[in-house]
């Protein structure tokens, strides 16, 4: 921990404060349906004309039924539009690469990904996805998927700072409004910026390039029907090396192992199928070109994550330099921390708006330096082994960002549900990989994703002013409205459903033998990956631990469904919420009224934050990360 980091995050906090008013002031008019931008003499008529093609009428607003209908038919539709490209990318234009369609599997849990926001990828993006794959049914969608968190969110502050009302506002003009006034112009004027940066944006096929040194790889060998070639071979197990007086020999305190012969019953090996192998030279490489600019622009300011290359944000041509690494930082908070300004604008109670904020900055300056202070100190083990104590954990990193960067990046990420990353999450220390995995269990509200960060922050507010409420003896209130039973319930539902699925999905995936069979480690971390898998998908994050092969028709059909409970599950009840709270009287302050702003709310709304959302998963991180790291602190690894 350097002085270096500790300016570099000086620079970031300081820049997410400057932007944040501006950010808020400007979603004020985008999210008004009569309000003016600089775009307007543009966009206007564009707008308009969007309306007339949908028979979408402006001024007509809907309830929360309504809306929340609008959403999910939304969602349905543009996620079978993505399934049929997928499965169709072979027979259509723009893949000079010749690269086959996806699995029915596969294409599901894409097309899933990608309509709520979570950009999981059980595939390598440059060799798997043609261009108009890319930009057609991934790119829109990351537009899409962030308007609708937006509208959202908006729907909810509404909702609360409404009375007396029964309507929400107009989905289908949110939507619009919030992907041609500020999702359009800003992801313009960024791709622009990544390109000056060396990010590539083109068309043309992958480059070949010849390697200086070729390398010997083992492939499957295949018949003239390219079926792979089997053979059997007896099935190894390890026993200890005995010496010459039948006792174990042991060194270093440790027993040596040997590989042996599994036998049966009766004494005979036990022989399984195995793919034969052959040696391929490899003297070639190909090098990824396409449109990536103008995705990765949407997919870190839509907070949506999903890489170009496989990569991700660790990749030259994604991420080329530490300005477009901190910008590409700072742009996933941008609209999170702007929309907690419009929280407290809508509300005529910007104290407020600017508690909600302090709140989440406390948890993200938490979060940052426990993961950078676990990467910093490195591991004990590697240590023991001769590598220096201050080059700390650099497993899994980019030399270019190195270990502040990558902790920074981690974090962000995650507090967000963004997904991006610059550097592997499973290559981190116990310590460091919980942070990432805690925040996602949270339900990323510490700034979050684009509207889905302020509505799960917005429930644990409610929360919090209920819990407050029966400490004083009185009914609670918040922002003048009584939170009574139907609130808390909804509330409640809506952090049930994560808890559920994440801890539902996880426990029959741990004792299956599916879920079993795509881990790359044992023990605590095995399951770690297992939970951050699940985490991840119910989140909507979409960032993995990537030791697990989650490839399978299994984890594919699985994660895919805890997407859409994470998503549109916990939705339903937050929108059931909002339209109860709008339906409500504003009653006046009194001397009794619990106030929503001040160092006093914040404590409290971080308390029930901690004590309601995370203790939900203390048992499971217990299991995980947390006695990893005292594993690894005895010596052993997984």
């Amino acid at each position: 921990m350097n002085t270096n980091g500790w300016l570099q995050l000086g620079l970031y906090v300081v820049a997410l404060v400057v932007i944040t008013k501006p950010m808020g002031l400007y979603l004020m008019q985008v999210l008004d349906a009569n309000g003016r931008t600089w775009f307007d003499p543009v966009l206007r008529p564009l707008e308009r004309f969007t309306y007339r093609l949908m028979g979408v009428r402006a001024d007509k607003e809907q309830d929360w039924k309504q809306y929340t209908l609008a959403m999910l038919l939304f969602g349905l539709v543009s996620c079978l539009f993505t399934y049929a490209i997928l499965r169709l990318q072979h027979l259509l234009p723009l893949n000079p690469q010749g690269l086959g369609p996806l699995s029915p599997d596969l294409a599901f849990d894409t097309a899933v990904s990608f309509t709520t926001n979570t950009n999981w990828q059980s595939y390598g993006g440059e060799s798997t996805m043609s261009y108009l794959a890319q930009m057609v049914a991934l790119t829109i969608h990351n537009f899409a998927s962030a308007a609708v968190g937006i509208a959202l969110a908006a729907a909810l502050v509404r909702g609360i700072t409404r009375h007396s009302a029964r309507t929400l506002g107009n989905f289908w003009v949110d939507l619009v409004r919030v992907t041609y006034y500020l999702l359009l112009p800003i992801c313009l004027v960024f791709a622009v910026f990544l390109v000056s940066q060396g990010m590539i944006q083109n068309f043309k096929p992958y480059t070949k390039a010849k390697l200086v040194e070729s390398f010997t790889i083992q492939v499957p060998k295949v018949d003239d029907k390219s079926q792979p070639v089997t053979t059997n071979v007896a099935v190894m197990v390890q026993e200890p090396k005995l010496d010459e007086k039948g006792q174990p020999v042991v060194v270093n305190g440790a027993a040596v192992m040997m590989d042996v012969p599994q036998l049966d019953a009766k004494g005979q090996p036990v022989m399984t199928n195995v793919a034969v192998t052959v040696d391929q030279k490899v003297d070639e490489q190909l090098i990824v070109q396409g449109p990536m600019a103008s995705q990765v622009a949407i997919k870190m300011l839509g907070t949506n994550g999903g890489g170009y290359a496989n990569a991700n944000a660790a990749h030259p041509f994604e991420n080329p330099t530490p300005l477009s690494n901190f910008l590409q930082m700072l742009s996933i908070f941008s609209i999170g921390s702007g929309l907690t300004y419009f929280l407290g604008r809508m509300a005529k109670n910007q104290a407020h708006g600017w508690a909600v904020w302090s709140a989440m900055m406390v948890l993200f300056l938490a979060g940052v330096l426990l993961c950078w202070w676990a990467e910093a100190k490195g591991n004990p083990i590697h240590q023991q082994l001769g590598v220096a104590v201050a080059d700390g954990n650099m497993e899994g990193k980019e030399v270019r960002f190195g270990i502040f960067n990558s902790a920074l990046f981690a974090t962000i990420t995650t507090d967000a549900s963004c997904g991006a990353v610059n550097s592997m999450h499973d290559s981190f220390t116990a310590l460091g990989g919980f942070v990432p995995l805690f925040n996602i269990q949270l339900g990323e509200i510490i700034f979050g994703g684009v509207g889905a960060g302020l509505y799960g922050m917005l429930v644990f507010v409610v929360l919090a002013v209920f819990i407050a409420g029966l400490m004083v003896g009185r009914t609670p209130e918040y922002l003048g409205k009584k939170i009574q039973s139907y609130e808390v319930k909804m509330a409640m539902l809506a952090l049930l459903v994560l808890a559920v699925s994440i801890l539902g999905f996880a426990a029959w995936a741990s004792v299956s033998k599916w879920g079993l069979a795509g881990l790359n480690n044992t023990g605590p971390h095995g399951l770690s990956e297992i939970l951050y898998a699940f985490s991840s998908a119910n989140g909507n994050n979409g960032s993995a631990f990537a030791g697990l092969s989650a490839n399978t028709p299994w984890y594919n059909t699985t994660l895919g469904l805890a997407m859409l409970i994470g998503r549109f599950l916990m939705i339903v009840p937050i929108m059931a919420l909002a339209g109860s709270l709008a339906q409500k009287k504003v009653s006046l302050p009194s001397a009794g009224t619990f106030p929503v702003s001040g160092g006093t709310f914040v404590v409290l709304l971080l308390g029930t934050i901690l004590l309601v959302g995370a203790l939900n998963f203390l048992p499971a991180l217990t299991l995980g990360p947390i006695v990893e790291h005292f594993l690894t602190a005895g010596g052993k690894l997984f």
